[in-house]
Order: structure tokens, then C-alpha cells, then sequence
């Protein structure tokens, strides 16, 4: 079956697409992927601008959001045809659209309109797919341990994975120890001070950041919030950290702030790692393009090896894409789609809605077994 997984992230700039052709091996234990195209489509200026100024602590009118929701559907189908066009047909989409607002147990919200897609594609649709986590009592977020457990499951060690998106995430692939959280920024607050200072979207290479000196007072001051000691499950977003998170530190050299920020993500991440005894930790992400980043990131983690997603036939930049690819294969067979010991949910849920393409809507028979494992090829 070849679905084709939509994703945007924290970071907004755009969409990540990515085809995976999914097979069960035979006796029905494991699920093989097969990365047969990925891309990333930017969001048009106009299009980004609107996001960001809808994005906390921005106000917008319901006119507006009515709106964005309709350009981001379109825009999402646009990106859909773009690679069915590119790389072949597809059984299936599932997109995960623009995160808006994401208030843990207080509700999620994603735009991008599927109809758009399905429409436009003629495919089914899986889209929607925090919104039942929330409702079984789980905060929706992270989704990313559905991929990272079944990538991870059987290796050797004390294994882990982390997202550096705009958000970071961590995933504890360990046998009886399994668990995963949002850590706190990844991204986010280093971009909004690299567009603030330089007027770039983020601090290419981490270069300007290389040259700064890490202000301890200021970072003492961010390592403070409350969030960093709140136990799991625990999930944030850019209603916590917003370019408004950073009021107040302005005053200081822009290679210096950028300096500081890149080390509060190294340390915010690293804590986590040493706390799970981790000794090999799968990365991903747009941090991975952040040499500074991962050179702060690799002394505090204290000997845990940091394993490039690719080295498991996964591109760094294609995981989340590919993350949704495998919550619409999950969703089309009736499986649960998110994991409750890192959601909190109340127990296993088949997550998302499904939008009808041209054809009339017809599921699958149940599997008889359910694949623990997923190896990418």
C-alpha cells in the first residue's frame, strides 16, 4: 500500500511530503517501508506571514482562521500533486496540516482543510489525527514515538530518538522503560531571534551563533520555567514558546542571544538523554543542519552516540513526513495511532478522520496479527 504523509511542522516553513510503500513481511510481524519520494514544498511569504501572525500571542478574527484553513487545504493538495505527479500513485493521504494552537489536555488545533486534497487528489484523506488522543484523555502530542518505537524495536542497548524541530521531542525506546515528551525549544526560539536580529528565518548553519559567548545570567534566567520539571507526559508548543518568550532579551549582541538560545535547546535536550541512561540516540529534524547545534549537543549528552536518521534509511528531513505516513497506514487497517504511555491517554486509540476521495470508501479486512517492527529501506 503506498500513502503519501503531509506534514507541517513548528518551524512553518513549509511542507514536508513524503511517499512510503508499506508492506507486511510474511507471518505478519513486521512492517517494511519503502521511501519511494520525499519533498519539501515552502510556503508562499504571503502564506507563511499569515501563519505566524495567527500563531500565539497573535489575535486573529474567526473570518481569518476560516480563511487560513482553506488556503493551507489548498495548499496542502498542491503539495500532494506535486509528488504524485513526481514519483507515481498513491492509495492513500495523510496529513497532518498547520498546528495552530495546541493546548495539551485544553484542546489541539491543525488547519489545512482535507477536502481540498481529496478533491483535488482524489484519494482518501486521514486527517485530524490529535483530536481522539485529546479525547481519551491524552494530550495529543508526541505522535512521533508510533515511528520511533517500531524503527527502534529490537535493537540492542539503551536506544532513543529526538526531533529537533521547532519543538524537541524524545522518544526512550527502551524495553519496559518506554516513554516520550516534548523536552521543551528546539528550533523555535533560535529562529525567532535569528528573524528578529539578522531579518532571516533561522541562523543558517548555526554560524552566527558560533561566534556569540553563552550569557549565563540569561540562560539561568530560561532554565527557570516551570515547564523543564513538569513529569511526563508533557507536551508544548509555541503558545509557551513564542517570540513573546523572549521580551526583555533584546538588550543583548545578537551573536550572543543566538549563542545562548542554541545552548538552552543543547542543555533542555541533553538533561533528558542523561536521564534515561541513553547510549544511542537516533536525530532528526531541521537542527540536524546545525552543526553548532550538535557539537553543544554532543559533549552534554556524556557518551551517548548520536545516530543520524539516515544511518536507519530514514532522511532527517523526511521523518515526520514519513511519521504520518505510517499513522495513515495504521489508521486504514483500525490500529491505534498513538502511543498512551506518552500521550497519557487512556488507553490505545485509532486516531484521525477519514475524508472519501473519488471511489467509495472501502476499508480493509482486520489484520490478524499487528507489526511491532517497521524497517525502512
Amino acid at each position: 500500500m503506498r500513502v503519501l504523509g503531509l506534514s507541517s511542522g513548528t518551524s512553518h516553513d513549509g511542507i514536508d511530503a513524503a511517499l512510503v510503500e508499506f508492506s507486511v513481511t510474511p507471518g505478519g510481524a513486521d512492517l517494511r517501508g519503502r521511501l519511494l519520494h520525499h519533498a519539501t514544498t515552502a510556503y508562499e511569504p504571503a502564506l507563511r506571514a499569515a501563519i505566524r501572525a495567527a500563531l500565539p500571542p497573535g489575535k486573529v478574527r474567526l473570518g481569518d482562521v476560516c480563511g487560513l484553513d482553506t488556503r493551507l487545504g489548498q495548499a496542502f493538495a498542491g503539495a500532494a500533486t506535486a509528488v504524485l505527479d513526481a514519483a507515481g500513485p498513491a492509495d492513500l493521504v495523510c496529513s497532518h496540516g498547520q498546528t495552530l494552537f495546541h493546548a495539551a489536555t485544553g484542546g489541539t488545533l491543525q488547519l489545512g482543510q482535507p477536502a481540498w486534497i481529496a478533491e483535488r487528489t482524489g484519494l482518501p484523506v486521514v486527517a485530524d489525527v490529535r483530536v481522539r488522543d485529546v479525547a481519551a484523555g491524552g494530550q495529543g502530542a508526541p505522535l512521533a514515538p508510533v515511528l520511533d518505537l517500531m524503527l527502534l524495536a529490537g535493537k540492542k542497548g539503551r536506544w532513543g530518538a529526538v526531533n529537533l524541530g521547532g519543538i524537541a521531542n524524545l522518544t526512550v525506546a527502551v524495553p519496559g522503560e518506554a516513554t516520550a515528551y516534548d523536552t521543551g525549544p528546539g528550533n523555535a526560539l533560535i529562529d525567532a531571534a535569528a528573524l528578529a536580529v539578522t531579518g532571516e528565518p533561522y541562523d543558517r548553519g548555526g554560524a552566527l551563533a558560533a561566534t556569540g559567548t553563552v550569557r549565563t545570567e540569561l540562560l539561568d534566567r530560561l532554565l527557570v520555567d516551570p515547564y523543564y520539571a513538569r513529569t511526563p507526559p508533557k507536551s508544548t508548543g509555541k503558545e509557551l514558546f513564542s517570540p513573546a518568550y523572549l521580551d526583555g532579551a533584546g538588550s543583548y549582541p545578537p551573536a550572543d542571544l543566538l549563542a545562548t538560545l542554541t545552548e538552552l535547546t543543547a542543555v533542555t535536550v541533553a538533561a533528558e538523554i542523561r536521564r534515561h541512561r541513553l547510549d544511542h540516540v537516533v536525530i532528526s529534524g531541521g537542527g540536524v543542519h546545525n552543526p553548532t547545534l550538535l557539537d553543544r549537543l554532543t559533549r552534554m549528552a556524556q557518551g551517548a552516540t548520536l545516530v543520524r536518521s539516515e544511518d536507519l534509511g530514514l532522511p532527517a528531513d523526511a521523518k515526520e513526513a514519513v511519521l504520518f505516513a505510517l499513522v495513515g497506514w495504521l489508521t486504514w487497517h483500525g490500529l491505534p495511532g498513538a502511543v498512551p504511555a506518552a500521550t497519557g491517554a487512556r488507553g490505545p486509540r485509532v486516531v484521525g478522520a477519514i475524508t472519501p476521495g473519488a471511489e467509495p470508501l472501502r476499508l480493509p479486512a482486520p489484520l490478524t496479527k499487528v507489526p511491532h517492527k517497521l524497517t525502512m529501506e
